[in-house]
């Protein structure tokens, strides 16, 4: 989420430098039948602190609201939920382990253990939306590059 909201500092600047409308990033696309980049930050958020809370409560349905629509609104998005997701402890992580967790969408239901759910179904979603709204914002030709994704490793030492 940090790499995200600072993609998202660098789209707000290029807008300011190229002189272009924030709306001209906020509502791109990578093709007509995606989302757009609004939406891929939001998903990115539901997919991290909306994934946990949906284990809280045992099901996970994806998030119908507006998405933000402005980079403001984007950053405090984000700013919220790492701000939320810094007083999670691995204690209730692993608390989850086995639990029962469905994902249900209009007349579709999974069922899942939260594990699984967290790993195989949230995890693949945060990366792909992640992912996409950096293509976007490449595609646009916003200057970033895989540094700007990958972020600071978390070395040794």
């Amino acid at each position: 989420l940090g790499s995200v909201s600072c993609l998202l500092t660098k789209a707000e600047a290029h807008c300011t430098e190229m002189g272009l409308a924030p709306e001209e990033l906020i509502q791109a696309k990578l093709i007509d039948d995606m989302l757009p980049l609004n939406y891929q930050v939001k998903s990115a958020t539901e997919h991290s602190l909306g994934a946990i809370e949906a284990v809280r409560k045992g099901v996970f349905s994806p998030s119908l609201a507006p998405s933000p629509d402005s980079f403001s609104a984007l950053q405090d998005k984000i700013k919220t939920t790492k701000d939320a997701l810094a007083v999670i402890t691995p204690e209730e992580v692993e608390g989850f382990i086995g639990q029962d967790m469905r994902f249900e969408f209009r007349d579709r239901r999974i069922d899942f253990t939260a594990e699984n759910f967290l790993l195989s179904f949230s995890q693949p979603n945060f990366y792909f939306h992640a992912t996409t709204a950096y293509d976007i914002l490449r595609a646009k030709g916003v200057k970033i590059g895989k540094m700007d994704f990958i972020g600071r490793a978390r070395a040794k030492g």
